[in-house]
């Protein structure tokens, strides 16, 4: 029988094996009837943590999961070799790649991590917590980088050169035998340099007109310029980043110098402009609603209310 094309689903309710080592490392084990697939944790202080993911599943491997870590977290993932993917069961989606790190923040998510049969994933991430994070570099910057505590990704880049060492003496450290109590000292430094590196290209300390280059400035205009054409579309700010080619941190920032708002706030700005016009030219509320973005006529007259004091059927009912 041909394993290669055939999917193992985990759930929740399925056990992994847990074990101990003298050094602190908890290991989360499969079955080995998946394959070898392992996850490495060490916490480093309270709200703190490394862990090391290694996956090699013999066959398409779906394993349910309702985010392991407790309340709102920064996760740092270097991907090291192969590739994975994270669903949401609110439709979100985030990829893991060898050469690239992704920066997360997300409370408890519940959706699926998906490896793909007889390919090796290997990342190495570390977690910090709100509270550790406010600690580290104040609550403004902290609470403004992890937002609301959704799933949110707030990165995806190639790994600097810096990242890569600094994970790679990590990967070293858990290596079985290689926690010598000696070394504590230089992980944990490697981790905070590491997150150190990841947290100040999201938000930089001195964030001011002058940390914007005229690059910076195309490319926010460019976004303005998608939310003013693409009105009807999903829009979020992750993918305005991404079609733009910039952070989300740095994007926000530089609506709110170039603009003095948010780009959320400017879009339902737009959104309700064009809808007002469209209902003035005697468009319905249903074909208004479409047209800028609105699933649901519902959801469309709720915010329309709340934004001009005044429902939209009030409008349209002028034209007839």
């Amino acid at each position: 029988m041909n394993t290669t094309n055939a999917v193992s689903r985990l759930g929740l309710d399925q056990p992994r094996h847990r074990s101990v080592s003298s050094d602190g490392r908890l290991r989360l084990q499969l079955d080995e009837t998946y394959g070898q697939c392992h996850t490495d944790l060490l916490q480093l202080e309270q709200g703190l943590s490394l862990g090391r993911l290694h996956y090699h599943p013999t066959r398409t491997l779906v394993e349910e999961t309702c985010g392991p870590h407790d309340g709102h977290v920064m996760v740092v993932t270097v991907g090291l070799q192969g590739k994975s993917g994270f669903i949401g069961q609110d439709g979100s989606t985030l990829a893991f790649e060898a050469g690239h790190t992704t920066i997360t923040a997300f409370r408890a998510t519940p959706g699926e991590r998906r490896y793909q049969a007889n390919e090796t994933a290997s990342q190495l991430r570390v977690v910090i917590d709100h509270a550790t994070l406010c600690k580290y570099v104040g609550e403004a910057r902290a609470t403004e980088v992890l937002g609301s505590g959704r799933l949110h990704r707030l990165d995806f880049r190639r790994s600097s050169q810096a990242a890569q060492a600094h994970a790679a003496a990590l990967v070293r450290y858990l290596q079985p035998g290689g926690l010598d109590p000696a070394h504590r000292l230089d992980l944990h430094i490697h981790t905070l340099s590491l997150l150190a590196e990841q947290f100040n290209l999201l938000a930089p300390q001195q964030s001011s007109t002058s940390a914007l280059s005229t690059c910076d400035i195309q490319r926010i205009e460019r976004a303005r310029n998608l939310l003013c054409e693409q009105l009807d579309k999903p829009l979020t700010v992750d993918y305005l980043a991404t079609a733009v080619g910039m952070n989300e941190h740095k994007l926000k920032e530089g609506f709110r110098y170039l603009f003095d708002t948010t780009p959320a706030r400017m879009l339902l700005e737009l959104r309700m402009r064009k809808a007002m016009t469209l209902l003035e030219a005697g468009q319905q509320v249903a074909q208004a609603a479409w047209q800028v973005g609105y699933k649901y006529p519902n959801n469309f007259t709720v915010a329309f209310t709340r934004y001009f004091g005044r429902s939209p059927k009030s409008i349209f009912g002028k034209k007839r």
